[in-house]
């Protein structure tokens, strides 16, 4: 079994190789700078990542369409990851609640070290490789399921060992990472490697590869949402209104799509129970709540299919 000093140089050796943690010298000098330049310059860093984000549409593509053919099954969408790359996975999972009127065991987010390690630095989680595995065991990690590996480096043990674990009992397995030919890509069935160079200060992955991390979430669950039909005209049906912002934001967007005025959309949504879905159905087909209820499970939840069945 390699010894302490030997695990070192060998881990020394892959973070050569990382262009995430690359040092470059031009950069050397930002202690030096205005702050109006340093401003300047990294928003300069921060353009390269759509561009990165874009080359890779063709394989985000391929995972939406994998997680959507299984969250058809009733299956889950489960980001794992550490550090920031694990809060940007619990982030997503935490606001489709609310976005898409999810029940949160949907989407899940799962972080090395645990609910703690979202707020501080749990030490060593990150290498524990059993541990991911022991987490999507204990939720009951089927075929049906979808495990997302997030790691900028494309090496932490603890995505590693949980992307083999999902593939063991037949999940679907995608990877995002920010280093081309990622330990973590070559596990996952398709491997989302978004290169965006080096940090503006090297090596702090919360930066450009964080924020790669961050769009390709946003298109996982907003795009498999959108073909669930969990939204309507690009417009979100499914919220849940749990505060007062919201109730309005729901009346708003009743009154807009179905060209009603305020009263009217207020009147409906309250009829619906609060309903965003249900409430448009009854104004565009004058039908009863029970009778929008009943023509929104025969289409699966998509309104444009149930206006059509009833209209």
């Amino acid at each position: 079994m390699p010894n302490d000093d030997s695990r070192l140089a060998s881990l020394l050796s892959v973070l050569e190789g990382l262009d995430t943690e690359a040092s470059t010298t031009e950069r050397g000098d930002l202690d030096l700078l205005d702050t109006a330049e340093l401003v300047r310059r990294m928003n300069a860093e921060d353009r390269r990542v759509p561009e990165a984000v874009a080359e890779r549409a063709e394989e985000i593509a391929a995972v939406v369409d994998a997680v959507t053919e299984r969250f058809r099954r009733g299956g889950r969408l489960i980001y794992i990851g550490a550090g920031t790359a694990g809060r940007i996975g619990v982030l997503d999972a935490s606001e489709c609640p609310p976005t898409f009127g999810t029940d949160p065991s949907m989407v899940v987010g799962l972080i090395a070290g645990g609910e703690t390690a979202i707020r501080s630095a749990v030490e060593n989680a990150e290498d524990d490789e059993s541990a991911a595995g022991e987490s999507l065991r204990e939720l009951g990690l089927s075929a049906d399921d979808t495990v997302v590996g997030i790691s900028a480096s494309g090496r932490t043990p603890y995505v590693v060992g949980g992307l083999n674990y999902a593939r063991s009992v037949g999940a679907f397995t995608a990877a995002i990472a920010s280093n081309a030919h990622s330990e973590i890509g070559a596990v996952a069935e398709v491997a989302i490697e978004v290169v965006t160079g080096p940090e503006f200060i090297s090596g702090s992955t919360r930066l450009k590869a964080g924020t790669a991390q961050k769009l390709v979430v946003n298109m996982l669950t907003t795009l498999s949402m959108i073909k669930l039909g969990k939204t309507y005209r690009g417009v979100m049906v499914d919220l849940l209104a749990t505060n007062e912002k919201l109730h309005a934001r729901s009346i708003r967007t009743v009154a807009q799509l179905a060209g009603v005025d305020i009263e009217v959309a207020a009147a409906a949504l309250q009829g619906a129970d609060g309903s965003v879905k249900r409430a448009l159905l009854m104004l565009a087909a004058d039908a009863t709540p029970q009778d929008a209820a009943a023509a929104l499970d025969e289409a699966d939840g998509v309104l444009r299919d149930a206006i059509a069945a009833l209209v």
